[in-house]
Order: C-alpha cells, then structure tokens, then sequence
C-alpha cells in the first residue's frame, strides 16, 4: 500500500489570487484610463473588496453556479471585478471581442448560453442592437456610473454597475468547490467555420499563472508596473490579470486607448515597466517615438505574441529603446501560454547576432507545456532544428475538448495546433508556416473561406482564393486572387466594394488579382501553396 503525503487540501481556486492580493499586497495601485475619459485608481484590497459585492449582486440577480456571465469590455479595473467576481463565486466568466462582425457576437452569446452581459459604455450600442438576437440573456449591466448612463435604449431593465456594486455589503465568503470547475470560457476565431469555446478550469488557470510569472517565462515580479495592452478579450489578457494578483505587482489599464500617443504617455505617466501585446501595437508605438525622439524611461520588457514578431522590430525595441523582448508563441486552446524566447546560459558568450537568431524564436515549452512535431503519418520528428513537422502539444492548461462538441479534436492525446514548426537540439521552436490557410493581419485572424465565400457570390466571379500578402504595417493582408467568368466584366474596386456590410470592414481584401486559372491539388483542392509562392512579393496598394 502506498504512503500518502500528510499535506492539506486546498483546491486551487481562481478567488484565492485575489484573497491573497488583497492580504499581502492591499495596498499596491491598481490603475484604469476609463471610457468616461477620467484616471481611476483603487488598490487590490479595493478590487478585492468590490469583487465580493459584485458576487453577492449577481446572485441576487438569480444567476447560480456554472452560469456564463459575458463581457464586453475594454482593459480596467471594472472588467478585473467581473474577471473575479464571476469565476469566484462558482460562475462562467464569459470574455467576447467587440471587434468581432456582430453576427458573431451573437452566435457567441448565444452558444454559450450567457444569462448575463457586462459592456462598457462606448460597446453599449453594439450590444442595444444585438439584444434582440440573444435570448438567452436575462441582464445587461452597463460598466459605468448612473450619471453615465445611456439616456435611450431598447433593452428594458438595463442595469447601472456601480449601483449594482454599492447596493451590496461585502460580507460574502468566496465558496470552495472542485478545482476542475470551469472559470472562464473564451471563443477561437473562428476560422474555419463557427467559433469554438475553450472552457478553463479554476485549476488550469491558476497553473497558467503560476508558470507565466516564472523567471524564463514572463519573469513578473512585485517590483513591475505591468500594462497589459494584450485586450483581457484576448484569452483573459494572456493570464496577466490572474499572474498580477498571484504576485501582486502594480497594474495599469489603458482602457480602449490604443494609438501610440497614449500608450507612450501612460507608460511614462505611470512608471510602465512590462507590457505585452501583439506586433501591430508595438509598431504604432515606435513610429510615436520615433517621430518625436522620445526615449522610455522605465519600460524594460515587453512580451510580444498573437502573430510572429519582425526580427526588425525585436532589434528596435532593444537597440533603439533599450527594451528587452520576450517572443511567445500560445494560442486560445493552451490558455494561451506554449512557449517564451529567453536565452539559456551557455548562450551568453554567443555573438549578437547568433544571441537575436535563438531569440527570433518563438521560444521553449515552459513546464506545463510538452510539445512534439510530427509527419502527415503521425510519426514524430526529431529535433534537429531542420525537420519541420505538424506541431502538438499537450500539458496543464490545454483542452482536452471543446464547448458543446462531443468529437475530441486530440491525436493520440496531443492537441495539434494547425501550425508547422522546426523545434532545435535545445527545444526552441519556431512556426514555419500554417496548415490552416488563415490569414493574421495585426494578431488578429481573418478566415480566407470567409473571404472567398464571399467573392465568389459575386455574378462575375468563377472562382476565388484568398492568401496572405506582405504588408509592412499589418504583417499580413488578404489579396483575393480571382478567375472571372467567360465574358464577365469586373473591376478590382468592385470587387472590393462587394464587401461592405458582409464582413468587419478591416477583414476587407486589400487588393483584388485577376488571373486565366487558380492550380488545385490532386484532390481538387485550391493550391494555396502554389498561389502564396506565385504571390509572395506582389506589393498590396496599402503597403
């Protein structure tokens, strides 16, 4: 018979974060750039606080344990509220991208079966419109003051946060349940058909945190200001709000203030030390600083993922800017951490260039996370940093399946990511390309099936493919590449206008390509490897 360990048992719970934030750093600032346009601040022991009256609220709302609760909501401390309020008192916190087409975020909604929505004000008109699509919702809750809130709406019962919030005692005790309960849920992209939900855990959550605070993984500590300009929609802010409380650093939301002027004058205002974002974000930021010779004077690190980062950029930030930059790699299905680009010992002596080549890499596995790369047999490949192979992982924090879909989308227990990836002799990965056909403009994917579905509703329009061209700013752009039928007329500014209203505007191709045929595949299918090769230095109007 087996000894077993004489340990307590205490499950891991999301709640236990925030506890121990408020307790052992209450008073560490927490600051919000608002909708309203004001600076907020409040400290854990605040967000701790107003996390049990929110708790206590839904439940007087009627909402019960494994509810999902969604939100629309840009990076603050009311959206941190919601994060904790919701998933620790045993409900779903449901986080949804306003930048979503709206037909999705009604799918979605409806999909997850939300009870209730949490939008911010200037998301409001999206979700007025909407609310008759979503029957499944019993509450809308607009994140802002009574002085603040929408004087018209169709949406009767609409209720204020904070009167929701301040109508309540705080004297709620987080309850302890099973730490296989789900927490959170968040929706892939959708790109090839409808979105899919990854549903966390209390447990993998907490993991997730624990392994992105580690030294070669995100390396936070108590003495950061951290920025998270990654949105909290974007697979819950890639776990910082959770690593935050776990460590209990200073935080600061920038709201829905995005451009470069804003983030450099919050990053300097408030002492920044680390953020983490997409590509996209970071390039609108050194343009700011470039133009205007400014410098950083407290920002080091940065963690950059969603899409690859230009070595280019990598080399700005650090030579120019004096900023350190962590190359990640995850997605929504690993919550979202695989893998981080940091140096190992024996590299320290490495010249520069063979130093910027390792850490061009979208990095190691952290612990928590095995992967492996694979043939189109299912034979593993080795390591040689050659070899380029169907990249599975499994671990803690990845989905075993998803929301409402009985087929497991595992092989041999790993989950394969759609992506092709070399892995080297010392366990740097790096992306060679995508099995999907997804094109990834500025982080954020565009389906090309989308795109050709709707080229090819088109009259003039035999056949379509979309493929992802170079753009310096976006990194990828769609180009649709297009046969027309015999004796059809059709002009590329047509073609283009087609589009408005059948897709979000910014998913819109930026160029239109005439040609005799599109090759195919032995099985019929459109070659789009053929096509991207034919392509790859074809100069979008946009660029």
């Amino acid at each position: 018979m087996s000894l077993m360990g004489q340990m307590m048992h205490m499950p891991l719970m999301i709640s236990s974060l925030l506890t121990h934030a408020a307790r052992h750093n209450g008073d560490v600032e927490i600051v919000s750039k608002r909708v309203e346009g004001d600076m907020h601040r409040t400290n854990w022991a605040g967000i701790e606080q107003r996390s049990r009256k929110l708790a206590q609220a839904l439940e007087r709302l009627g909402l019960k344990t494994g509810d999902r609760v969604g939100t629309l909501a840009w990076n603050g401390y009311r959206h941190l509220e919601t994060y904790y309020g919701v998933s620790g008192s045993g409900m779903v916190c449901h986080t949804i991208n306003p930048r979503l087409f709206p037909q999705q975020v009604a799918w979605i909604v409806n999909d997850a079966e939300d009870k209730a929505i949490f939008v911010d004000l200037n998301i409001f008109p999206l979700v007025d419109k909407l609310a008759p699509m979503m029957p499944s919702v019993k509450h809308v809750v607009v994140m802002c003051g009574r002085e603040h809130m929408p004087k018209e709406s169709s949406i009767p019962n609409l209720l204020c946060y904070e009167e929701l919030v301040e109508a309540e005692d705080g004297n709620y005790q987080w309850p302890t349940f099973d730490e296989n309960t789900a927490a959170s849920i968040c929706y892939t992209s959708g790109t090839t058909g409808n979105p899919k939900g990854a549903v966390y855990s209390h447990r993998s959550t907490v993991l997730h945190a624990y392994a992105s605070a580690m030294p070669d993984a995100m390396s936070v500590s108590s003495q950061d200001t951290v920025l998270p300009v990654v949105p909290m929609f974007h697979v819950n802010a890639w776990g910082l709000p959770y690593a935050s409380a776990m460590i209990g650093c200073r935080l600061v939301f920038p709201g829905h203030h995005l451009d470069g002027a804003s983030l450099y004058n919050l990053f300097e205002q408030e002492k920044v030390t680390f953020s983490a974002g997409v590509p996209t974000i970071w390039l609108g930021l050194i343009n700011h600083a470039k133009q205007n010779n400014l410098k950083f004077s407290t920002f080091k690190r940065t963690v950059i993922g969603g899409s690859a980062c230009p070595p280019a950029m990598i080399k700005t930030l650090q030579d120019d800017f004096g900023v350190e930059v962590i190359h990640a790699w995850g997605m929504t299905e690993l919550s979202p951490l695989g893998t981080l680009s940091r140096l190992k010992a024996k590299h320290a002596d490495l010249p520069k260039d063979q130093k910027e080549a390792i850490l061009a890499k979208q990095g190691k596995g952290i612990y928590g996370i095995d992967m492996r790369i694979v043939d189109g047999d299912g034979k593993v490949l080795p390591w040689d940093g050659k070899a380029a192979g169907d990249l599975e992982v499994r671990g803690h924090w990845v989905i075993s399946s998803y929301f409402k879909m009985d087929k497991s989308p595992l092989h041999d227990g790993w989950f394969p990511t759609g992506d092709v990836a070399t892995i080297d002799p010392d366990g740097y990965m790096q992306i060679t390309d995508r099995s999907k056909d997804v094109i990834k403009s500025g982080g954020e994917w565009i389906s090309s099936i989308d795109l050709e579905n709707v080229a090819m509703a088109h009259p003039a329009v035999h056949e379509a493919a979309a493929i992802a061209a170079f753009h310096p700013k976006w990194d990828e752009r769609p180009l649709l590449v297009v046969v027309k039928k015999p004796g059809a007329e059709v002009t590329a500014a047509e073609l283009i206008a087609f589009y408005d209203g059948k897709i979000p505007k910014w998913q819109t191709p930026d160029d239109v390509v005439f040609v005799d045929e599109i090759p195919h595949t032995a099985t019929g299918k459109i070659y789009k490897l053929k096509l991207r090769e034919t392509f790859k230095d074809h100069k979008l109007p946009t660029a």
